[in-house]
């Protein structure tokens, strides 16, 4: 694993320095003005919108393209030629191959999905009945067949409380306080919130939780230092209110601060992949603060790595996301330690010594918790642009 650039201490200073100037060069594009006008709309408008349709297919569709999913690809297709039927696909031009090189991470995506669509429509009274897989499950990679039928009931369930938390849910992404533990209570409703689906187990012990926070941070810097991989999240990178309005989905990198340093050319693709930059070192060092700031670890576990066990820690992430929001929790996936690629083998083999993973079972997902500020919503797709009529 290679090393951290050293950064002796007259480079320190001068980043120090730096963030002075660019702070004053800032002063004017972060005007009121500026930030009024940073917000975008076109890219949020599913969040405002969601629910209005009088088809109850596209009222359930319209909720869950919020649902949570790796690198915010939101790697569905849907098509509504079947009357009273949804076919969902998987959209292979959004897949992660550096990073997700069996499509494990996206499959969860799309089982986050159709749990998110099962709370929708319950909330109409219909029941989606969900048939996985009907022509065959893929192999190693995911293929054009559908991931999914799901039909429609009516008058056929009843509402989920765990509904009224989907537009307010968030990957917080942000350091966490330190000084408010996560309650004993909490984190079992949690784990009950997996339930169902798959195993869910955690951790609020804090020597526990400090190997954790020392794993995930290596795991995070082993993919940082490793150029392919960095450069598939780079990629995705969404810098300002133009680009995510133009692609929202991504990464994004909105906000008046964000989009202004963009602008005069201290944060872009370039300088974020070079290891000597002050974007790229800066940026590893946030991430170390937001690992050193987890109080407490949450992880789904499931008999095998089958693509049916994948869609199942999808749905169970989901009520697991929705249950911390519903607690005022903040929530954190972490995937980089259970990747499978090579540079990430020996971490991946010591996560599953830590997590206590028996032969044959997979850790489909790792978050950290906390309590952390608000986040406004990632952007997705308009519903419009990811559906097949006829």
């Amino acid at each position: 694993m290679r090393p951290l650039p050293h950064l002796p201490r007259r480079r320190f200073l001068r980043i120090a320095g730096g963030s002075a100037i660019i702070l004053a060069a800032t002063t004017a594009a972060t005007s009121a003005g500026f930030i009024a006008t940073r917000t975008p709309d076109r890219a949020l408008a599913p969040w405002n919108t969601a629910g209005a349709d009088p088809d109850p297919r596209i009222r359930a569709l319209s909720h869950a393209i919020l649902a949570p999913n790796p690198h915010n690809r939101q790697p569905w297709l849907v098509d509504l030629s079947e009357p009273g039927a949804i076919g969902l696909s998987c959209d292979r031009t959004r897949l992660l191959p550096e990073t997700d090189p069996f499509d494990r991470q996206i499959v969860i995506g799309l089982g986050c999905f159709l749990e998110v669509l099962r709370l929708a429509a319950a909330e109409d009274r219909y029941q989606a009945e969900i048939t996985l897989f009907p022509d065959g499950v893929p192999g190693p990679r995911i293929d054009d067949r559908p991931v999914a039928i799901i039909r429609m009931h009516p008058d056929e369930a009843d509402p989920d409380p765990l509904f009224m938390q989907v537009p307010h849910r968030r990957s917080n992404k942000e350091p966490y306080d330190t000084a408010r533990p996560v309650p004993e209570a909490d984190l079992a409703a949690l784990i009950t919130a997996a339930e169902g689906r798959c195993r869910a187990e955690g951790a609020i012990a804090p020597e526990k939780v400090a190997r954790l926070r020392d794993l995930t941070w290596r795991a995070h810097r082993v993919e940082a230092l490793t150029p392919a991989k960095m450069k598939e999240s780079v990629d995705l990178m969404r810098f300002g209110k133009a680009e995510i309005n133009a692609s929202p989905d991504g990464i994004d990198m909105g906000g008046a601060f964000l989009e202004a340093l963009n602008l005069i050319g201290v944060l872009t693709p370039e300088t974020l992949m070079d290891p000597q930059s002050d974007a790229f070192y800066r940026g590893l060092e946030h991430y170390r603060g937001l690992m050193q700031s987890a109080m407490g670890h949450i992880w789904l576990v499931t008999p095998d790595n089958s693509r049916t066990s994948q869609i199942a820690a999808g749905e169970a992430w989901v009520r697991t996301n929705l249950t911390a929001t519903a607690l005022g929790l903040a929530i954190h996936p972490l995937s980089q330690a259970l990747q499978e690629y090579p540079e990430m083998a020996e971490l991946a083999a010591e996560a599953n010594r830590e997590l206590g993973i028996a032969d044959g079972e997979r850790v489909q997902m790792l978050a950290r918790l906390g309590y952390g500020p608000g986040l406004p919503p990632s952007p997705r797709w308009p519903l419009e642009t990811r559906i097949t009529r006829s």
